[in-house]
């Protein structure tokens, strides 16, 4: 089962691939700076989630006039994610769950990636996003079953505007 609005959002430490390169984030170094957004992709280099993180890319200053921070989290390595946001323009951070733990942590880990194509891939995070706020309370939860359906981004707004 999924994190509910109203639980404290699960802490993580996750990598990204900065400019001096690999670095780490942990969610409660975040937590009380900013609202947070957690976007959880299945694949790097597909096409729904580059559509997904291009949206949001071309749309960050939504997100912070909100006083939000987005981050975006996969399973891919953090150099194959770098490699992703160069070739497509994605600007926000992204975060590699190489483990699967903080989607097993959230309870959007797929026990089996699309089993129509007889796909094991067990840890592949669903679309998803999650609102925490400043005190690191989730405020928004969206948990797709099928990797093609998107969060409801509007509602995610409604939210972050009422925070």
């Amino acid at each position: 089962m999924s994190i509910q609005v109203g639980d404290k959002a699960p802490d993580f430490t996750l990598v990204t691939k900065s400019a001096d390169g690999p670095a780490l984030v942990k969610l409660s170094d975040e937590i009380g700076k900013s609202n947070i957004v957690l976007l959880f992709v299945p694949m790097a280099f597909t096409g729904v989630c580059t559509a997904e993180l291009c949206d949001v890319s071309s749309g960050i200053s939504a997100y912070e006039d909100l006083d939000a921070k987005v981050f975006a989290i996969s399973g891919d390595n953090p150099f194959a994610q770098a490699a992703w946001a160069e070739k497509e323009g994605i600007t926000v951070p992204l975060l590699s769950d190489y483990e699967h733990t903080a989607a097993k942590a959230y309870g959007v880990a797929y026990e089996q990636f699309l089993p129509e194509a007889n796909l094991i891939m067990g840890g592949v995070p669903k679309r998803s996003a999650f609102v925490i706020d400043k005190a690191g309370i989730v405020r928004f939860a969206d948990v797709k079953e099928h990797p093609k359906d998107l969060p409801d981004f509007e509602a995610l707004k409604t939210i972050l505007a009422d925070l």
